[in-house]
């Protein structure tokens, strides 16, 4: 069953237009496009067009998104690895394809990728990386218990932590959508 209104944009004013053009003309549109935003008639992909359902809150949505994506001290391999353990966690077909292409652009082989879908063991020769990935998946399971906590932080600091679980809230949030309007 269709639950989706597809948008397109001759349709888009006001608050729908802005946020449209936020998502746009905006840091996901700058540099390599590892994956399309929009469609041939222009309506928004994967996650994107339901944030026009709700201008306000799509737009800080989006805002959000962005700020982890753009804005966040993780490494490109470190941050799209997390990404990706959100997407395994909840079975995101479209955050694994387009968070795998920019995580092979990030570093991440192919071999990484595999077990990071399949949420396989991965040795990671970086303590930061390691404790990351260890972190991410006990966040998606929904809780990190002391043993993890202590084996985490350090390598990792109080501040990266409340970056990944920002990173995990957001990303399940766009799943739970897609899964929701049947994206």
């Amino acid at each position: 069953m269709r639950r989706q209104h597809a948008f397109t944009p001759d349709e888009l004013d006001g608050d729908r237009l802005a946020v449209y053009r936020s998502i746009t003309e905006g840091p996901r549109a700058e540099g390599p496009r590892l994956f399309d935003l929009v469609s041939e008639s222009g309506t928004l992909l994967g996650p994107f067009n339901e944030f026009l359902l709700r201008p306000p809150l799509g737009d800080a949505l989006q805002r959000l998104g962005a700020a982890v994506r753009y804005e966040g001290a993780l490494t490109g391999r470190a941050r799209e690895m997390a990404i990706l353990v959100v997407a395994a966690a909840w079975e995101s077909e479209f955050e694994r394809t387009a968070h795998e292409a920019v995580g092979r652009s990030a570093g991440l082989t192919g071999a990484e990728l595999a077990a990071i879908a399949a949420q396989a063991p991965l040795d990671l020769g970086d303590p930061a990386e390691a404790a990351v990935l260890r972190l991410t998946r006990a966040l998606a399971a929904g809780d990190v218990d002391d043993e993890t906590w202590s084996s985490c932080v350090p390598p990792l600091d109080r501040e990266t932590v409340f970056e990944l679980t920002t990173l995990v809230g957001y990303y399940s949030t766009l799943a739970l959508q897609m899964r929701v309007f049947r994206v």
